[in-house]
C-alpha cells in the first residue's frame, strides 16, 4: 500500500469528522460514505456518556473537532517529511497497543502512527473508551479496504505481536516493563502539565489557561494540574478570569469530586483558596486531584527552568507566555499537533526502526 494512499485515507477521516459540531452538525454531500456512517456517528456521540460518565457530548465533540483539524494533508506532509516511510523492503510488524481511556480518543495518535508507518496494529482498548476508536477503524477500512488486514482489536490477552506501546499508571507501567521486557516497547507512565505565571498575563490568557485546566474535567495528562507563580502572587485576577468555567460544578461527577477532595483537604487542615468550583492548594506535587490544582512559588525563572529540566520525566506540557523555551501557549494543551509526541518520545522513529 502506497504511503499517499494511507495519508489520503486519514485525510478523508478528517473531512468526515469536520462535519460534527456541538452547536450544529452539518452533513457535507462531498464526504465519502456518509450514508453508512454519518447518522451512526451522531448516535455514538449521543450515547458516549452512557459508556463512560466523563465522556459528555461536549467533551467528545471537542476531541472530534481537534482531530478534524489535525488530519489534513498539510499537517501530514509537515509531520512525515523527516521520516523514511516510503520503504519498499519494509516487512510489516504487528504492534500491540494497550490504550488508556481517561479522555476520548486518547490512544488514536498511537493507532495512527502504527498504520502510517506501514505496520499492523493489534489494539486492546481501555474499558473506559471502547467505542470511538473501533468506529474510526471501520470508517477507515471502508474508505480503504486494504487497511482492514492491518487492524485487529482484541478483548483478552495480546498475542503474536512484535512490539508494544502501552499506557498506564506508574504502577501498571512497572508491570508492563517486566511483562514486555523481551520486546521493543514504549511504556508510558503518569505525567502532568504545569503553567508558569509571572503576573503579567492578560485576562484572555488566564481565561485560556482555564481551558487547559478544565477541558476533559482535568483528566488528561496534558491538563494543567499545577501553577508556578512568583512570590506574593495575587490570585484574584486568575479567579476572575476562570469564572466563565463555573458551570463545571453542575456536572455531578465533577461536583462529587469537588466536595470530597475539599473535605479531605479541610479535615487535614490544609490552607486552601476556593472559588466554589476549584480549590487551589500549595503543594510540591504535580498530580492534583480532580477539581483542584496545586501551586508553588518560584524565586526566579532560571532556577525554575533547571528544576523542571531535572523533573522532566514527570511533566507532559509546560504552558507560559514564552517564559521558558518550547512552552505552549495558553489554551492549546488539548490541541496537540501530529508531531507533538506523548512523553516526548518520537513514536514514528521507534516504529520505523522495528
Amino acid at each position: 500500500m502506497l504511503q499517499i494512499d494511507k495519508i489520503n485515507t486519514f485525510v478523508e477521516l478528517g473531512k468526515f469528522l469536520s462535519q460534527f459540531s456541538e452547536n450544529k452538525s452539518m452533513k457535507n454531500p462531498n464526504v465519502m460514505n456518509n450514508d453508512l456512517f454519518y447518522d451512526n456517528f451522531l448516535s455514538l456521540i449521543d450515547l458516549s456518556q452512557s459508556h463512560n460518565g466523563w465522556f459528555t457530548k461536549t467533551q467528545v465533540y471537542f476531541a472530534v473537532n481537534a482531530w478534524a483539524e489535525a488530519l489534513t494533508l498539510e499537517n501530514f506532509n509537515t509531520w512525515l517529511s523527516l521520516y523514511p516511510l516510503e520503504n519498499d523492503k519494509l516487512i510489516p510488524k504487528t504492534v500491540g497497543l494497550i490504550l488508556a481511556g481517561n479522555i476520548p480518543l486518547v490512544g488514536f495518535h498511537d493507532f495512527l502512527s502504527v498504520l502510517i508507518s506501514g505496520h499492523k496494529v493489534l489494539v486492546k482498548t481501555s474499558s473506559n473508551d471502547q467505542k470511538l476508536l473501533p468506529f474510526f477503524a471501520d470508517y477507515l477500512a471502508n474508505i480503504n479496504p486494504n487497511l482492514e488486514r492491518y487492524i485487529t482489536f482484541v478483548d483478552g490477552k495480546l498475542e503474536n505481536y512484535d512490539a508494544i506501546i502501552a499506557t498506564g499508571s506508574n504502577n501498571t507501567a512497572r508491570y508492563f516493563e517486566y511483562y514486555f521486557k523481551e520486546k521493543p516497547s514504549i511504556i508510558r507512565k503518569n505525567r502532568n502539565s504545569v503553567a508558569i505565571l509571572n503576573g503579567q498575563e492578560t485576562t484572555k490568557q488566564l481565561q485560556d489557561l482555564g481551558e487547559d485546566i478544565f477541558r476533559y474535567f482535568g483528566l488528561g495528562c496534558r491538563n494543567v494540574s499545577k501553577l508556578f507563580v512568583p512570590k506574593d502572587y495575587n490570585f484574584d485576577s486568575f479567579f476572575e478570569s476562570i469564572f466563565k468555567y463555573q458551570d463545571v460544578i453542575h456536572y455531578e461527577k465533577y461536583a462529587n469530586n469537588y466536595d470530597y477532595n475539599k473535605a479531605v483537604f479541610l479535615m487535614s487542615n490544609f490552607k486552601l483558596l476556593d472559588n466554589g468550583f476549584l480549590t487551589i492548594k500549595e503543594d510540591v506535587s504535580y498530580a492534583s486531584p480532580i477539581s483542584s490544582i496545586f501551586y508553588e512559588f518560584y524565586d526566579d525563572i532560571e532556577s525554575l527552568k533547571k528544576r523542571l529540566d531535572v523533573e522532566k520525566d514527570q511533566i507532559q506540557c509546560i504552558v507560559s507566555n514564552n517564559l521558558i523555551a518550547n512552552s505552549i501557549n495558553f489554551g492549546q494543551t488539548q490541541k496537540p499537533k501530529l508531531w507533538d509526541y506523548a512523553d516526548s518520545i518520537d513514536t514514528i522513529n521507534f516504529l520505523v526502526q522495528l
